[in-house]
């Protein structure tokens, strides 16, 4: 009995270390800090203060008044054209995952929120990147809010929960027959 202890305890062990390392490092980041996606926010400010990775999230969380359109880049951006949106979101909390390095540019639907500053530039870079947050570049006076938050190890533990309870068995059986 001794032995299928330590069997399991191996094998448990060496799950949590092949367990999605991704995963455990992913951040999700509330676009505009407390603010939301609203007009109010100086999205320049916010992302400057932000890491973004592959494997990140992108949360929007927003009033009917808006919506969200991804561009397909740095001219659609500056120009407000959203004519050739890559994709477009409503219903007020929205999740996007950053899955490479890269620029990505997201706007408002709504006639004349681009213009008026509504819009946000997420530079990723790769995921072996220094994991230090950049400074701010914009004069603003305000201080941004930090917004970013690593996703719970709720989540991570019941991710490995669920192989665990899948492999056990297995190897258990296997175990068994050698």
């Amino acid at each position: 009995m001794e032995g299928v202890f330590k069997f399991y305890l191996v094998f448990v062990f060496a799950t949590l270390l092949l367990m999605n390392k991704e995963a455990m490092a992913a951040t999700q980041h509330v676009v505009g800090g407390s603010q939301g996606w609203d007009q109010s926010t100086d999205f320049t400010t916010w992302a400057s203060g932000q890491t973004f990775k592959p494997g990140d999230q992108l949360v929007f969380k927003y009033t009917a008044l808006h919506s969200v359109v991804e561009l397909p880049n740095e001219s659609a951006y500056k120009n407000c054209n959203m004519g050739n949106a890559l994709n477009s979101l409503n219903g007020g909390n929205n999740v996007v995952k950053i899955d490479k390095p890269g620029t990505r540019y997201f706007t408002c639907g709504t006639l004349g929120h681009c213009a008026q500053g509504m819009k946000v530039k997420i530079t990723t870079v790769s995921a072996d990147a220094s994991s230090s947050t950049p400074g701010s570049s914009s004069s603003s006076s305000t201080t941004p809010t930090p917004t970013s938050t690593s996703i719970s190890m709720a989540s991570s533990f019941s991710h490995f929960a669920s192989i665990l309870m899948v492999a056990l068995p297995v190897f258990h059986v296997i175990f068994i027959m050698l």
